[in-house]
């Protein structure tokens, strides 16, 4: 509950600094145009799904910074009983009080971005109920603390999920839920990409991050244990040989993974040279 404590009506719904050097592929940046310009008609539900570490969340930020819209984040996975996100009852001077929360606000904040981080991680699955009134055509909900709480124009929600048996504590989304969402899906960067990325973000030589990338990439496709290697993960191992770690030192310190598979890996990888058109003639594009 201390999270939502922070996020009351006091707290600022700001805009977010542009990042520099996320690449999303090009049909990813114009299907969030069209996102953009959909909600101008109605509000509008954007389902983000992929793997950990893999710019969920920075997509919705770069949203948010792209269109200069305010963003407000919830953690869905702290959510333990329905209408929670709205607020809640409290205890001052041994009276009870009904305190309300920053979603509330948020929803009826014209072209706010909302952010539902985790949306299929809470501890009750009746939790997310009340969503679906906000989320359905009708866009509207009633409490009895609050009462009729309208989405204001332009605003769009968008909901991240992790999705498979490695994700603990995940529920697979309601149908009916996910129905209320477009959908877009998140993966490893092409190795050309993420070599630009790696080279761009931390200052590593391009040998170097050509080694990272071609390390993780066998790791993740190795056929006996593959090892979920993120974006995230190569940015932090590139930071450490940037500033003088070895690749085999970066790898062990940055990740949990056998060291025979490391070893292996590292005797049989080769370098490839790349620019940042993708082999799947995917375009990928600063976003």
């Amino acid at each position: 509950m201390a999270q939502y404590e922070q996020g009351m009506l006091d707290a600022s719904m700001l805009i977010p600094e542009p990042e520099e050097n996320f690449f999303l592929p090009q049909d990813v940046i114009d299907h969030m145009e069209r996102i953009n310009e959909l909600s101008t008609k109605h509000p509008v539900n954007v389902l983000v799904a992929g793997k950990q570490g893999c710019g969920k969340s920075t997509l919705v930020r770069q949203f948010a910074a792209r269109n200069k819209r305010p963003l407000a984040t919830f953690q869905v996975g702290i959510l333990s009983e329905p209408g929670q996100l709205f607020g809640d009852m409290r205890l001052k001077e041994g009276e009870t009080y009904y305190q309300q929360f920053l979603f509330p606000q948020a929803i009826q904040t014209p072209r706010c971005v909302i952010h539902l981080e985790e949306i299929n991680r809470p501890e009750h699955p009746k939790a997310l109920n009340m969503l679906f009134s906000v989320l359905a055509e009708d866009r509207r909900v009633w409490t009895d603390e609050l009462g009729l709480i309208k989405v204001a124009p332009e605003v769009v929600f968008f909901a991240t999920l992790n999705e498979g048996e490695e994700f603990i504590g995940v529920e697979m989304l309601d149908a009916a839920l996910r129905d209320r969402f477009y959908v877009t899906l998140m993966d490893y960067l092409p190795p050309e990409v993420e070599l630009e990325v790696l080279k761009r973000k931390t200052g590593v030589e391009e040998a170097q991050a050509q080694t990272i990338v071609n390390v993780a990439n066998q790791l993740r496709s190795n056929a006996q244990e593959p090892v979920m290697v993120s974006t995230r993960h190569t940015l932090m191992i590139a930071e450490l040989v940037a500033i003088g770690a070895s690749v085999r030192e970066a790898f062990i310190y940055s990740l949990q993974v056998s060291k025979d598979i490391l070893e292996s890996t590292l005797l049989s990888m080769h370098l490839e040279m790349g620019l940042t058109k993708s082999d799947d003639g995917r375009i990928y594009q600063p976003y």
